[in-house]
């Protein structure tokens, strides 16, 4: 194995032989040429990494780098190893880096499947299959940037709901990247990547349409309008708060009528257990039961099976129509439920364990602020505000008066100033054109308030002309 200064002449001069040889340089230690019996000439580098084990990662071939280029290259990756890194072993890792694609493949085995909910995988691989791999697929997962998942959210802009659900899924599968020492700690390429706003906001079915809606139900159930099923199940998920879901899986053997509650064994947060009120042991007393079906509310063509949400959808939307009821999904029930929950003076605590909630701020997403009240605590303000002002204790709380509508309201002039409208000194009307208006402003002729004159326009204090009619009376 020879040594010598490695140039462009002694590297063209080196010829093939029989076996693989080496040509190192006495300038740069470990720098070597090696030329193969088909010609092929390599620039490599040998050192010994900081763990000991000895490394001839190649640099580039002859021809593709010169010898000064190579032997650059060399140093480089000389001082690299002085600091204690490995190049060769960060080549090797970068080629053997998983793809975003494969990256997908593990978090849904390794991860979703064990710790999410049946619905929550089926909804990951959705986005996997739709968005992720389609846009990120190819890539090796470090290599992957912010720019990268800007771009995919920039993708997905039309349907921003979807958008913010796909990169919760991403920075999880980054995070267990992370865990599983695919990327390095903290470098989560999701990170400060803002959601889109989500515009969709669940209404309160106000007081009236409640009545509306239980006026149809109860009309229904009489008259044998609606599907005694679907009309059980709109019932109870007023009365359970619950999530459509939850009523539509509700098994009987879940309802324990010794105990007066019902427990479910699963549900988005976990096992479950709620109390029946009277009105819901009453629905379960008379509720219809088909003896081969386990469920609650069965599907009204198999009771083997549970009522599918197409079919309980579908159902609501029908009954609002026929009620007189605006529309609005069923998750609407859930909304107007916690909100009477809230408005029944109970702690926030026993609300969030009829809702099952597991936080207050999610709890309180569901409460809705209905008009009412609110119109109230305006109205009390104002009259203590008042109280101050004119120094008179507050008077006793009054009912909020009705008030008229606009198609109620007449507006009649009165009889002065229809008669006698005032004129100013060179005989037009003054004002307005009903002469309400005493001051010298003429209708088309607008000047601002401040310099307006007449006698129901005093001088406003500490202006220039308050000081000069102060001094003129002085």
């Amino acid at each position: 194995m020879p040594k010598i200064k490695l140039t462009k002449t002694a590297v063209d001069a080196a010829t093939a032989q029989e076996r693989d040889y080496e040509l190192r340089d006495t300038m740069v230690p470990g720098f070597l040429v090696k030329v193969t019996p088909t010609g092929r000439k390599t620039f490599m580098l040998a050192y010994v990494a900081n763990n000991g084990q000895r490394r001839k990662p190649a640099i580039g071939r002859y021809g593709e780098l010169t010898v000064d280029q190579a032997r650059n290259i060399a140093q480089d990756w000389l001082a690299e190893v002085r600091r204690g890194v490995d190049p060769s072993a960060e080549r090797d890792a970068a080629r053997k880096a998983l793809t975003v694609k494969e990256l997908f493949d593990r978090f849904i085995t390794d991860y979703s499947e064990d710790r999410n909910k049946p619905s929550t995988v089926k909804s990951n691989r959705g986005y996997g299959k739709r968005y992720i791999i389609p846009i990120l697929g190819q890539l090796k997962v470090p290599d992957v940037t912010r720019a990268d998942i800007s771009h995919l959210m920039k993708k997905m802009s039309k349907s921003p709901t979807n958008a913010n659900r796909v990169l919760a899924a991403v920075r999880k599968m980054f995070n267990m990247a992370e865990v599983w020492g695919l990327r390095p700690d903290g470098s989560n390429p999701c990170r400060h990547i803002p959601k889109f706003p989500e515009r969709g906001k669940t209404r309160l079915i106000a007081d009236g349409e409640l009545r509306k809606l239980y006026e149809y139900l109860d009309r229904a159930e009489a008259e044998g309008l609606e599907h005694p099923f679907i009309l059980l199940a709109v019932r109870l998920q007023f009365e359970f708060a619950a999530r459509m879901s939850e009523i539509l899986d509700m098994r009987w053997d879940w309802v324990d009528f010794d105990n007066r509650r019902v427990v479910w064994p699963d549900s988005k947060t976990g096992e479950m257990s709620k109390p029946m009120s009277a009105e819901a042991h009453r629905l379960f007393e008379t509720a219809p039961r088909l003896e081969d079906s386990p469920f609650v509310c069965p599907s009204i063509f198999d009771p083997e099976l549970p009522m599918s949400k197409h079919t309980y959808y579908q159902g609501w939307r029908r009954i609002l129509d026929r009620a007189g009821v605006p529309h609005i999904g069923t998750h609407g029930i859930r909304h107007r439920a916690a909100t009477d929950i809230a408005n029944s003076g109970i702690p926030v605590k026993v609300g969030m364990a009829l809702t099952a909630h597991k936080t207050v701020t999610m709890f309180m997403r569901y409460v809705h602020t209905e008009d009412d009240p609110v119109r109230a605590a305006a109205e009390a303000v104002a009259q203590r505000r008042q109280s101050v002002v004119t120094g008179t204790p507050v008077p006793p709380a009054q009912p909020a008066p009705t008030l008229p509508s606009a198609a109620d309201i007449v507006v009649t002039p009165t009889v002065e100033a229809a008669a006698a409208p005032q004129l100013s000194p060179d005989g037009k009307p003054l004002g307005f054109e009903d002469g309400s208006y005493t001051s010298r402003t003429r209708v088309g002729n607008y000047r601002p308030y401040r310099h307006r004159s007449g006698e129901n326009r005093s001088t406003p204090p500490g202006t220039k002309h308050a000081q000069t009619e102060e001094a003129s009376h002085a």
